[in-house]
Order: C-alpha cells, then sequence, then structure tokens
C-alpha cells in the first residue's frame, strides 16, 4: 500500500465533454442572417461547467452564450471562448486544425505571460469553436477545442486522496464559507493555506506578485493550490493543465517539488466532500511552454479527431423550423444582393385582400414568399369545382359540400403552407354602384359595409383583386378616405393592369406635368381616367362575359407584379409617396436619385399585353372630378356616410351629378354640336 503511494506517474488529464444546447444553434442561426452574413470574423462567446457525479466533465454551450455578460447560475463556472463560423463547408474542412490550435494558444499564452491570470484566475480558461452552419437543412458542423500547451510535463504522485483525509468537518465548514464570499470570477482558481486548525481561503493576488516573481518562500506543506475540477474521476480536470503550466512558468523554482492540489468538486447543496487532493511531483527539467505545441481538440463520438454533426431538422418545432426557414430566402437577399432591404416591415404590415379568387389566390402566395405574415381574404363566394386549376389555395375538398367559403378557405389553407401566418377569411359582399339595394337587402348591406370598412381601417394595404370594375369602387372609396395603400389588379383575356393608387389629400393641388415624375401623393387612381361612373357589368351578359375569362398565365404575372410593386413601394425612403416618373422605360442610367428606392424606381402603373408580349408603364395624375378619390366625392361620403352610398348603389349616374361629369359630358356635346353648325359665329 505504501509502495503506492510512492509511485509516481505522467498525470493524465480528464478532457471537456462539449454539449450544445439546440437553442445555441437558434441563436448561431439568427446572428449568421440578421447580423453577420458574409463576415467570417470570430465572435465572443460564453460557456460553462460544473462538477456533475453522473456524467463528468461536461461543457455546455446555449442560446445565452452570445450574450456580452455570462448568463450566471450557481455552482456553475463560466469561460470566456470564441467561435468562427466558416462561410463554406470547403473552408471548414480544408482549414489547418493544428496550426489553428497554436495560433490560438499562442495567444492565450502572450497574455497568460503578461500574468493577468494572478488577478483575474478566470483567464486561464479558454474555448475555442470552429462551425460551419447549413441554414437550408439545419445541419451543423462544429468542432470543440479546448487549448492547453502541451509542455510541462509533470507526475502525479500516488494516488488521489478524498479531501476529508486532508482537513476535518470544521475546516471543510470553513472552505465551504470563504469559497462563497469570492468574486465570480476568483472561484475557479484559489490557494488555501492550512496552519493547524485553522484554515485559510486566498486569492492568487494575495499569494503572488505580479510584478516579481517569488514564491520560494511559499510552505508548500500548508499550501495547497485549488482549481475548479469538473471531473468525476480520480484523475484531475481539464483546467489544471493551463493552471500548472502558469505557476511553473511564474516560479520555474518549483522544479523539483511535490505542489499539494486540491480538485474542488461542489455539489449541488455546496459541500465539497467530493473533493480530491491530488499529490503533484514537478520534474527538475522543466520544458517550457513554447518548446512544443498545444493540444485540445475534442474527440468525436467515435473517439477520433474530428468534428461533429448536430441535426436540427429533426428535433426543432416543426412549425418553429417552417417560419425559420419561408424566411431564408429573404434574409440572404440582405448579405450580398440587396444589404438595405428592411425585412421587418413585411412581416409587421398588414394586408387585406379584396378577392379569393384566381387573382387573390396568387397575390397570397407572392405575400407569404415576401414575408408578409398578416393576410385576410374578403370574398362572398364559395369554392366551386372549376376553380382548384386556376386558384392556388383551393383543392378538390374545398369543393365538396356545395363548396367551402372562399375567405374562409384562402386563410385556412394558407395557414396549412405557414402555419405562423395570421390569417383570418371575413365573408361579405361588396355593394357596387348601379346596383340596386332593395329594401329586403338593405340591413344585410349595411353589416358588409360595416365589416368592409372595419377591415380597411384595420390593414395597412388594400389589394383590389375583384371580378369587376364597379366592385373596386366603394373599396377605393374607403381606403382613400383612411389614406391607405391601394394595389390594384385586373384582368382582360390576355392583357392586365395592376397600378397603386395615390394617397388623397384634400388640401393639396397636383403638381405640374412639366417635372420628370409625379410625387406619390398626387398620382391617380383606378378611376381616374374614367369619365362615366360605373354601372351594373353582368346585366345581360353570358355566362363566359359575367367570368373573368382570361389565360391561365396573366393572372401569375399580375399576381406578381402586385406584390412587387407593393414591396418596392415599402422599402422605398418615401414610402407611400414615391415618385413615378412619366416615361418609365428610360435607362437605368437616366432615373433620376430621388426616384430610386431600395428595389428600384416604383411605377404608377403596369399594362401588360401577351399576345404580344409587351409591357408599358404609363403615369396619371389624380383627376379633380375622379368618382372615387376626388375631394368632392371624399367629402360627400364623410358628410352622408351611409346615404351617399345608398344614392350611388341606387342610381348608375348618382356620381356623375356629383362629381360634375354630367355637366362635362353635356359641355362635350354642345361642343361637337357648335362644330357641326353653319353658323359662323
Amino acid at each position: 500500500m505504501l509502495e503506492a503511494q510512492n509511485q509516481t506517474e505522467i498525470i493524465q488529464y480528464v478532457p471537456f465533454s462539449s454539449f450544445v444546447h439546440p437553442s445555441f444553434w437558434h441563436t448561431l442561426t439568427e446572428m449568421k442572417l440578421e447580423v453577420d452574413k458574409l463576415k467570417e470574423t470570430t465572435k465572443q462567446i460564453f460557456g460553462r461547467f460544473t462538477y456533475r457525479c453522473d456524467i463528468g466533465s461536461v461543457f455546455e454551450v446555449d442560446g445565452t452564450s452570445f450574450n456580452k455578460t455570462p448568463h450566471l447560475e450557481q455552482q456553475y463556472h463560466h469561460v470566456m471562448g470564441t467561435i468562427m463560423n466558416k462561410n463554406t463547408i470547403e473552408d471548414f474542412k480544408s482549414i489547418d486544425k493544428a496550426s489553428l490550435l497554436n495560433s490560438i494558444g499562442e495567444m492565450i499564452w502572450s497574455n497568460l505571460r503578461e500574468r493577468t491570470w494572478i488577478t483575474n484566475p478566470s483567464a486561464l480558461l479558454n474555448f475555442f469553436i470552429l462551425s460551419f452552419a447549413d441554414l437550408k437543412k439545419f445541419h451543423y458542423y462544429y468542432w470543440f477545442a479546448f487549448p492547453a500547451p502541451s509542455q510541462p510535463t509533470v507526475h502525479m504522485k500516488g494516488r488521489s486522496t478524498k479531501i476529508s483525509d486532508y482537513f476535518n468537518n470544521k475546516q471543510l465548514e470553513t472552505l465551504s464559507q470563504c469559497y462563497k464570499s469570492l468574486e465570480e470570477n476568483q472561484k475557479n482558481f484559489f490557494v488555501v493555506i492550512k496552519k493547524n486548525d485553522d484554515l485559510s481561503v486566498k486569492k492568487l493576488s494575495e499569494v503572488f506578485d505580479v510584478n516579481s516573481a517569488n514564491c520560494i518562500d511559499l510552505d508548500l506543506v500548508s499550501t495547497y493550490f485549488v482549481f475548479a475540477d469538473p471531473s468525476n474521476g480520480c484523475n484531475p480536470g481539464w483546467p489544471l493543465r493551463t493552471f500548472l503550466a502558469a505557476l511553473l512558468e511564474y516560479c520555474p523554482e518549483l522544479a523539483k517539488s511535490t505542489l499539494q492540489v486540491i480538485g474542488l468538486r461542489s455539489s449541488m447543496n455546496g459541500d465539497f466532500i467530493k473533493s480530491l487532493v491530488f499529490s503533484i511531483e514537478i520534474p527538475q527539467d522543466i520544458k517550457p511552454v513554447e518548446s512544443a505545441g498545444w493540444v485540445g481538440w475534442e474527440r468525436n463520438d467515435k473517439g477520433n479527431f474530428g468534428p461533429r454533426l448536430a441535426n436540427m431538422s429533426t428535433s426543432m418545432d416543426p412549425v418553429i423550423l417552417a417560419d425559420t426557414s419561408s424566411d431564408l430566402n429573404i434574409k440572404l437577399m440582405k448579405w450580398r444582393l440587396v444589404p438595405d432591404l428592411n425585412v421587418g416591415v413585411m412581416k409587421d404590415t398588414k394586408c387585406l385582400l379584396l378577392g379569393a379568387g384566381t387573382l387573390g389566390c396568387h397575390v397570397a402566395r407572392n405575400l407569404l414568399a415576401w414575408g408578409f405574415r398578416h393576410i385576410t381574404f374578403v370574398d362572398n363566394g364559395k369554392v366551386s369545382y372549376s376553380n382548384p386549376t386556376r386558384q392556388v389555395l383551393f383543392n378538390y375538398q374545398d369543393c365538396l359540400g356545395g363548396g367551402r367559403r372562399k375567405a374562409e378557405a384562402a386563410a385556412d389553407n394558407l395557414k396549412s403552407i405557414l402555419p405562423t401566418t395570421n390569417s383570418k377569411g371575413i365573408v361579405a359582399h361588396i355593394p357596387m354602384p348601379g346596383h340596386p339595394i332593395g329594401d329586403s337587402l338593405k340591413e344585410e348591406t349595411i353589416g358588409d359595409i360595416k365589416r368592409i370598412t372595419e377591415a380597411i381601417s384595420e390593414h395597412d394595404v388594400v389589394f383590389l383583386l375583384l371580378d369587376t370594375r364597379e366592385a373596386r369602387w366603394l373599396p377605393t372609396l374607403i381606403a382613400a378616405q383612411h389614406r391607405k395603400i391601394v394595389i390594384n389588379a385586373a384582368l382582360g383575356f390576355d392583357s392586365y393592369l395592376v397600378m397603386r393608387h395615390g394617397i388623397s389629400t384634400s388640401s393639396e393641388e397636383v403638381g405640374t406635368l412639366d417635372k420628370q415624375y409625379i410625387e406619390g401623393r398626387y398620382l391617380g387612381c383606378y378611376f381616374c381616367n374614367d369619365v362615366t361612373a360605373p354601372g351594373n357589368s353582368l346585366r345581360d351578359r353570358t355566362l363566359d362575359q359575367q367570368c373573368t375569362v382570361t389565360r391561365p398565365g396573366v393572372a401569375a404575372v399580375a399576381g406578381a407584379l402586385s406584390v412587387e410593386i407593393l414591396v418596392a413601394l415599402l422599402q422605398h425612403p418615401k414610402r407611400v409617396d414615391a415618385p413615378a416618373l412619366y416615361n418609365f422605360n428610360k435607362t437605368e442610367q437616366e432615373i433620376p436619385s430621388q426616384i430610386e428606392g431600395v428595389l428600384g424606381a416604383v411605377p404608377h402603373s403596369i399594362r401588360g399585353f401577351l399576345h404580344s408580349y409587351q409591357t408599358i408603364a404609363p403615369t396619371c395624375t389624380k383627376f379633380k372630378q375622379c368618382i372615387a378619390c376626388s375631394d368632392t366625392v371624399i367629402n360627400k361620403y364623410r358628410e352622408e356616410g351611409l346615404d351617399f352610398l345608398l344614392n350611388v348603389f341606387n342610381s348608375g349616374s348618382y356620381l356623375e351629378e356629383v362629381t360634375g361629369l354630367s355637366a362635362l359630358h353635356l359641355s362635350a356635346e354642345m361642343s361637337e354640336i357648335l362644330t357641326l353648325t353653319d353658323e359662323e359665329d
């Protein structure tokens, strides 16, 4: 037994085993997409360890590791480290791991040689993570390193001994109380001095002088060097390795000495009964740290030196995974293509889609792709068997039993595509000019008007995606009164129109026409080019004239352009007041700088003709006698409210009288008569 106590062997340190919480990868993903993008600079992070009798030397990182200061927890020791996340798997694989670790070690050692560890013992601990994040698959390749010098080599004399063989219960209680009073950065390494029955805990700075190495007078018999030990075996944990190297660099005279080292193992209730005392024998020919390289790369699950893979696609919440993945394309735009893109504005913008048919479905899908998450549908129709092949949010099941309500089915199916979407359907009929309201429908019509008005006031953007011209009048008027962004899309057989409305300003006059562009607030609405009020376009029409019969690709093109105009508008510095060029066919070099936004200039309208595959972008100003957005109509609506609307619905000519279009028609007719007269005057 005595022979075993006197036997010496090269000390074996128990390495750390890393454990990465899923939250670490979530935070890394967010920071890579939102902050770092293409940068590969190292980033400061924090890790932690504690003594665990069941699992041993585990080193943990989690989502809080990226905080500027560590998230403190009882019994845990916090370590400052760095992470280097590479942009490609090739870079991750090809980097020289040995050279990387040596360069990190040299930086650590240059700091330690300045003896900062004496006043800040936490500086003796460090870690490094080399990683690559495949954000499409949520695969994370990573390799931990816990840098430590391979020299000097020391020996452990005999076996480790229980701390209770050296200290009585009273001394252990004193140790526990003194340990609790230490600052956090002093708890990793300190000194215990035992003289007779007295025990005292000393900071390293109370024992060692930063400015001069003098430990010759240190009584090594009564002095115990203490380190926070994560090991649960008979060998000391990894932190002791750098501690001994620093001690011997500070005081080489310790050669041929025997040091008593306490591996402090603090249980969750705060006692140190599991702690061990190691007798460390220092050889006479100590080799300096600089004589050899650094070690510390962690072994993988197979016991080899190599990286690990965290496949988070199987463990993440599918809903969170879908939401995160859906925004990936947009966030990647910010890396290189559009660094100034404001992703958040799309996520916060509430869109109201009036019409859940072919156009409404295409617009909704494109809104999702751009990151919009608040989408409401308004429609009164039901899904028929002819719809699913053209209207991409519906399927065969929606047609059964007489058909689901389009607005509700579209909202539900949008959430089945992306569960985090805030989508709902409002079943309402839109009253129209020239469509008289009888007494039997008056109450229902008033309810529809109220629902539509509330919906428009609660949303930021209104899409007009309706079948008929007259159906667009009421929402155009209400949106103008509430100063909402309006995007209008209308289809012909092989043509389409997409346009944005200017926000009405009652006290301002439209700018002169000699400018290169029109300010956004002066742009005309869908009805500004009309000199007649809309009537009942469905009267005396056959089925092909009542339905929007169009080439299948036209709706997809128009729907996409509608969303692109909205996004370009939201990303423009002037937002809804973004100017529109008169001549939008100019080359990019000729476009004035004040016109350009993050995604380029924003046209007033786009007219496309599929039969000739041509597109034009006409621009027009507001019409002061417009039947929908003119001051006259808006003021009349504010003053008379429902009575004004009912007059418009019941009479096809009422709007023309209110706006003065009737007088304009009469004047035009008189001019025509006068040009045909024989009289010279």
